[in-house]
């Protein structure tokens, strides 16, 4: 009988472990808004602290070389969600990116609807207007296929009450007492769920403890620490605006950046004092400490309901912020901190690791589909990273490349280990950038013009043009240009 007993037991426990391997992997994916790796303690930044988003890049892979296609929101996340680049496509603007790709081309969260996983939103993954769309409750320019179920976050975003200060020139005019979409802090009066992105956290760990018996792909989009910058005040306490410290600056440092190169906020034309872009920079680090304790919230409720060992977890941004560096604020440009994004991907069952390779969030779409064994479009332009899991060390891409546009002014970067290269136009009309990253890292001096590397300069603008007809030529199904 005891014998029959242990067989049974271990019948049992082997049917148990099968089911276990064959079970399909959930999927969460998270998304901070505007957050720059120079802001993220797990990077680079000792004075800004994301404890959360910091043990999840201690249990995961943290890519140190991740790029967004595009630094402004609606084409960045049209991109990585349709797994196509922006010259593609075609998609520039806040767009989902349906309205270009067609019906027939799947989404990366409608993959996973159409083979069976439970497939949800909260708050702002396609395109958001912020603050617009949190104020309003709307969806922005979502898609619809894409999902089962969305929920919005509504917050009263600069209109919260509390200390309220618009450290910029407002150059939209004045909103009220506060500004919109400009660079305005509040010390927010009240608890946490006073503000979208508590209400975001909270409203995903329901969906969790509802859906956490069946498969599912949850994307979770925080707007924090987009502008304006407003949390609870308690945020701000750990960042006394005179104790922030201001970016290394030189002299003279526009001379040599094309005119289309200087971003379109500055210290200048914002009429920042010193102590605004001190106040600045401290709203902005609040912001991030108050979107990294609602990611703790999330990732503590996987732990709660068992799912941490059957969730593959993505974190990211869709583009860095400026803080000051070259008297640059907010996105846009393709300076590295605005291109430049934070990237963790841990996947049950693998170690934790650092990757140096250059990758592109237009990989998350293929990488995401392989670890859970969908098949995906080959037309994809994004490259599968499963293998970097089990080998950081593999080489994924020999550069990042990005795009961006002001005034309808195309530029474009292509991003070496030894070199940071932007171009203004197609036919380099606007001027050129170039960057010794090994030497010159925070992009002083502009060798473009510069004869001893006329042959450097050369290299890129074929490699560019070889680039773009490469992408151009993808078969979408849709016409170009």
């Amino acid at each position: 009988m005891y014998k029959i007993q242990l067989f049974f037991l271990f019948n049992l426990l082997s049917c148990f472990a099968l089911a276990q391997q064959n079970k399909k992997p959930n999927v969460l994916f998270i998304i901070s808004d505007d957050l720059t790796t120079t802001a993220v303690s797990s990077y680079e930044n000792q004075m800004c602290q994301t404890p959360h988003i910091d043990r999840l890049a201690s249990e995961g892979i943290r890519f140190t070389k991740a790029y967004c296609q595009f630094p402004v929101c609606g084409p960045s996340r049209a991109s990585l969600l349709f797994g196509y680049y922006p010259h593609a496509t075609e998609v520039y603007g806040y767009v989902s990116g349906r309205e270009n790709v067609g019906p027939d081309r799947k989404s990366w969260p409608q993959l996973f609807r159409e083979n069976g996983y439970f497939t949800a939103r909260v708050s702002k993954i396609f395109h958001m207007g912020i603050p617009t769309h949190i104020l309003t409750g709307e969806d922005g320019t979502d898609d619809d296929a894409s999902w089962d179920e969305k929920y919005n976050s509504q917050a009263p975003e600069w209109q919260t009450p509390g200390e309220a200060e618009l450290v910029q020139h407002n150059p939209y005019g004045t909103i009220e007492r506060r500004g919109g979409n400009v660079m305005t802090i509040v010390k927010a009066d009240g608890d946490d769920l006073v503000h979208s992105d508590a209400k975001t956290a909270q409203k995903a760990i329901e969906l969790i403890k509802k859906h956490k018996d069946k498969p599912f792909f949850l994307a979770v989009g925080f707007v924090r620490p987009h502008v304006p910058f407003v949390a609870p005040k308690r945020y701000f306490e750990a960042y006394p605006h005179n104790q922030m410290v201001l970016p290394p600056q030189v002299i003279n440092d526009w001379d040599d950046i094309p005119a289309s190169g200087i971003n379109y906020v500055t210290s200048l034309n914002s009429q920042m004092s010193e102590e605004q872009e001190k106040k600045a920079i401290a709203g902005y680090y609040a912001s991030v400490s108050f979107m990294d304790d609602q990611v703790g919230k999330v990732l503590q409720a996987l732990r709660d309901e068992g799912l941490e060992d059957n969730t593959i977890v993505i974190f990211t941004s869709d583009h860095g912020f400026h803080l000051g560096e070259h008297r640059f604020w907010m996105k846009v440009s393709l300076k590295e901190e605005s291109a430049r994004v934070p990237l963790i991907i841990k996947v049950p069952g693998k170690q934790p690791a650092v990757c140096h390779s250059f990758v592109e969030l237009i990989d998350l779409y293929p990488t995401v589909a392989e670890l859970a064994g969908l098949n995906y479009s080959p037309h994809l332009q994004g490259k599968s990273l499963a293998k970097v899991i089990d080998n950081p060390e593999l080489e994924v891409r020999p550069y990042a490349f990005s795009v961006s546009q002001r005034n309808n002014v195309f530029f474009f970067l292509i991003r070496t280990s030894k070199w940071a290269y932007i171009q203004y136009e197609e036919d380099a009309s606007g001027g050129i950038e170039l960057f010794d990253m090994e030497h010159d890292s925070k992009q002083f001096n502009n060798l473009a013009n510069n004869p001893k590397y006329k042959e450097i300069v050369a290299y890129f603008q074929e490699e560019l043009k070889r680039k773009l007809k490469e992408i151009r030529t993808n078969d979408l199904g849709i016409s170009y240009k």
